[in-house]
């Protein structure tokens, strides 16, 4: 059986550390997973925010300084996990929306097309496979019996599934075993057939360690920390949801 570490929504920002990423890397030389996914919106990417385009807080952003820090944290990440020269896990990159408004911003403003493009993440540096955006939605990616994305959509509209109960609304509508970030919140649910057959949902939170300005109360709802998944056979598993909190005391 197989071991998963799930990790979503790092959020790398030029006006913050990345001291989270070391302690993650240290998790991974201690736990050894066999896989790591990565769900998306490691890089938080504010100069291309269309919410903030015009306001105070907009003023003295880059987009230059927005990859470096998304560069310092995936370096920080896995470079400890490289020098130790140990067989490394499969590692997955799943694009989130905040990578998908490089994207974005290049539909709008089509004369930046060569100027600007996804590749300056350079996921594929530290990834073994990357999964963009499918249309206007996260691509999904199953591994060993379990979908992994950014977010799954609601209907028809491609809005994210939200709300109390998140995790039963994430198996209420795939029907399968799924994970995924993007909330922020972390929630956890199983169900179980006539047969015994079994499938679980987890909404893993972020890892961020700091509060946007934009987030007011509501970051108080936020889950910050990682997910470890142990015994991993068709989309079953022991779930070990590890907070920001417990690596800082592990590792900081």
């Amino acid at each position: 059986m197989k071991s998963h570490l799930v990790l979503s929504d790092q959020h790398a920002h030029p006006d913050y550390g990345n001291e989270r990423a070391d302690f993650l890397a240290n998790l991974i030389l201690d736990l050894k997973p066999d896989v790591v996914i990565n769900i998306g919106d490691a890089a938080d990417m504010p100069s291309l925010s269309s919410y903030d385009k015009g306001k105070r807080s907009f003023l003295g952003r880059s987009y230059r300084k927005d990859i470096d820090s998304h560069l310092e944290f995936q370096e920080r990440l896995w470079g400890p996990v490289r020098r130790r020269k140990k067989k490394l896990p499969y590692r997955v990159f799943i694009e989130g929306n905040h990578e998908h408004r490089i994207e974005k911003a290049l539909d709008l403003s089509p004369e930046l097309v060569g100027t600007i493009g996804f590749r300056d993440l350079d996921t594929e540096s530290y990834y073994d496979d990357v999964i963009k955006y499918n249309g206007s939605t996260p691509g999904l990616c199953e591994i060993d019996g379990i979908t992994y994305s950014h977010y799954f959509t609601s209907g028809l509209m491609g809005r994210p599934i939200s709300g109390d109960n998140q995790a039963s609304r994430v198996l209420s509508r795939c029907f399968t075993s799924s994970t995924c970030g993007h909330s922020h919140i972390a929630d956890f649910a199983v169900r179980t057939n006539h047969h015994g057959r079994k499938i679980m949902a987890s909404v893993i939170g972020c890892y961020q360690d700091y509060n946007p300005e934009w987030a007011g109360n509501t970051a108080d709802l936020w889950w910050r920390g990682v997910v470890f998944k142990e015994n991993v056979s068709e989309g079953v598993y022991d779930p070990r949801f590890i907070s920001l909190n417990t690596l800082r005391k592990a590792y900081g």
